[in-house]
């Protein structure tokens, strides 16, 4: 043995370790390890998506850097195989701390360094390589328990692998972020990653360890568990400080939803003006100092003709409602939104309770929690006003809703004189990604009639006005003069600068998702 307790010789010439329980404890090993592997890719996915948007490119940049890493992490460990046992745990430790820490050190590279996606590419690699290194060196003691031929012997390490693969990518969705949270899920995946190398070589391998290197590695996983634990107790703190970073207003209600990050700030103008904003993963949503501006030249000009029956796709904060339920003569308004979070705020919390006029609690109001696109493809009731108040297309999931197949099932559900209306984001500041969906909207076979309005939190925004009218007008029918419009106003909402009219674009379908690209490169 050479100093320190590790045999110099390779792993097949040092004492095998019989019986058959070695075995099934290396296999067990192997599975939860892929378990704990998956689990820190699809933290890492996730994050990316909720914090930057587009899923798509978030999960390419993470799974090939980190897959690519996977193979130099083998390679690397190959050198290694003789100290199969004491690498294997250093691996392990490693693997605890980094991926354990990763959600945290990502968030805080975002909230306050502004270094996303240098710090995504540099975990990926890190991880990537570690968990590498794992197969080479546990192959490795699997020959040292029973020699195998290498084909048997990579069979069964990947079958484990493979299976404990399942494990993750399961308890991450139904268990791990729904319970714990991001931060935290990693963290305890961490502590996992730690016991399951500790185990197997302190138990099985202990042999190959001297009493100094079992005391360093004891030493060094106290230390990597008291920065575990720590970070989970303080993981609220860490994580309100961070998100109140990414804020101008203090934060009065967060809550992570099934679907979405839903944050509401709020604050005082010098004059006592209460500021109100909603955020949905980051995006603003409204601000209650100029919201009105928005959904009084959303809403009025689609209901100025037909409204006994109203289809308000999305506007789950209820402003929308608002302005529907102005009207004594619409009968009915079907409201579809995906999340029932989004809803349950709207109806019960004061700050928007105020602002939406307690909406939802009027009985002509019926709403349905549902993904809108699905919604719809089932829908056979006809409308006399749809109005479509969803978040911007900056997200894989979200794209879909800005397409021609969206657009073609929300035409089918109008009424032969009905008017649809689209958010369709700022001319000024992503005429692209505006021109996009007209153009989309136009595939439905609609006539479409842009214009746009200042509002002041968001800049010039823009919105969409669809019939099948060939020759479409703007014009208002509200039961009391609005705050923001009025005829001639709306009649100047229709004219464009030179530099921001139609730009000619493609139009954006399920299969290529132009919006999406548009979206993040303009979109702020």
């Amino acid at each position: 043995m050479e100093p320190g307790g590790v045999a110099a010789d390779s792993g097949l010439q040092q004492p095998g370790v019989p019986g058959r329980f070695p075995r099934i404890a290396l296999l067990i090993t192997v599975f939860i390890c892929a378990a704990c592997g998956l689990v820190y890719e699809l933290s890492l996915v996730t994050l990316g998506s909720y914090l930057i948007g587009d899923t798509a490119t978030q999960a390419s940049i993470t799974l090939s850097v980190m897959v690519c890493a996977m193979g130099i992490g083998a390679l690397v460990a190959k050198p290694l195989r003789h100290l199969a046992a004491p690498a294997f745990l250093a691996v392990e430790i490693a693997l605890a701390l980094v991926g354990g820490l990763s959600v945290l050190g990502l968030y805080a590279a975002y909230a306050w360094l502004n270094l996303y996606t240098a710090a995504l590419v540099v975990a990926s690699c890190v991880i990537g390589a570690l968990v590498g290194a794992e197969i080479p060196l546990l192959m490795e003691l699997l020959q040292r328990i029973r020699k195998q031929e290498a084909g048997s012997a990579v069979a069964d390490l990947f079958a484990a692998d493979y299976v404990g693969a399942l494990l993750g990518g399961l308890a991450f969705p139904f268990l791990l972020l729904p319970v714990f949270g991001q931060i935290r899920g990693s963290l305890i995946v961490g502590v996992v990653n730690a016991l399951a190398g500790l185990a197997l070589v302190f138990i099985w391998f202990r042999a190959d360890l001297s009493h100094l290197v079992k005391a360093t590695f004891g030493m060094v996983t106290l230390l990597v568990a008291g920065v575990l634990i720590g970070s989970y107790i303080y993981a609220d703190r860490f994580e309100a400080t961070a998100q109140q970073a990414l804020f101008a207003a203090p934060i009065v209600w967060q809550h992570q939803t099934e679907y979405q990050k839903i944050v509401l700030t709020e604050s005082a103008s010098p004059f006592g003006t209460r500021d109100t904003r909603l955020f949905l993963n980051g995006d603003l949503q409204f601000s209650s100092v100029d919201e009105y501006r928005y959904h009084e030249a959303m809403v009025h000009p689609a209901l100025a003709g037909n409204r006994e029956n109203v289809l308000v796709i999305g506007g789950g904060d209820g402003l929308a409602l608002r302005e529907i339920l102005k009207y004594p003569d619409v009968r009915t308004v079907t409201l579809v939104e995906l999340d029932p979070v989004m809803i349950e705020l709207a109806r019960t919390d004061p700050r928007l309770t105020e602002l939406n006029r307690n909406s939802f609690a009027d009985p002509r109001v019926r709403t349905v929690t549902a993904d809108a696109f699905t919604w719809l493809r089932t829908a056979h009731q006809e409308y006399d006003a749809v109005i479509v108040d969803l978040p911007d297309p900056d997200q894989t999931s979200i794209a879909k809703l800005y397409s021609a197949e969206f657009y073609a099932m929300a035409a089918r559900v109008l009424a032969p004189e009905a008017t649809m209306v689209v958010q369709a984001g700022s001319p000024f500041f992503a005429p692209h990604s505006y021109w996009c969906i007209a153009a989309t909207v136009r595939t439905s076979g609609l006539t479409v009639l842009p214009y746009h309005v200042d509002v002041p939190s968001f800049g010039d925004w823009g919105f969409l006005l669809a019939t099948r009218d060939p020759d479409p007008e703007l014009r208002l029918d509200p039961p009391a003069p609005l705050r923001s419009i009025d005829q001639t106003s709306l009649q100047a909402a229709k004219v464009f600068a030179p530099d921001r009219r139609d730009t000619g674009e493609q139009p954006s379908t399920l299969m290529h998702p132009v919006i999406l690209d548009l979206a993040r490169k303009e979109w702020v």
